[in-house]
């Protein structure tokens, strides 16, 4: 007499086995994503770029009296409005002579 199922797998050895069978192909596909990822990110695409140099010191503030040549410049003032502020903040007392 044969023995059709004796020691074959039944419904939950085949089961099983599908299961692992994805188990293993989801962990090849990763693991070539993830050497994918790995060497792409190491390996030069290119020369190599040059060193980030560091950052400048932000921009120094014009001073008053750069600002007040820009008024000056932009036409907002005249010569003579100029030159009273000029003297006004540079501390100068008496009148301001034309010139």
């Amino acid at each position: 007499m044969m023995y059709w199922n004796d020691g074959g797998t039944n419904g939950w050895g085949i089961g099983l086995m599908t299961v692992g069978m994805l188990l293993l192909w989801a962990l090849a596909v990763l693991g070539v994503i993830a050497l994918v990822r790995y060497l792409g990110r190491t390996a030069p695409h290119g020369p190599a770029a040059p060193p980030v140099p560091p950052t400048a010191a932000p921009p120094m503030r014009p001073t008053p009296e750069q600002l007040l040549a820009e008024r000056l410049a932009r036409g907002e003032i005249d010569p003579d409005e100029y030159r009273a502020r000029l003297a006004t903040l540079r501390g100068v007392d008496g009148p301001v002579g034309s010139g």
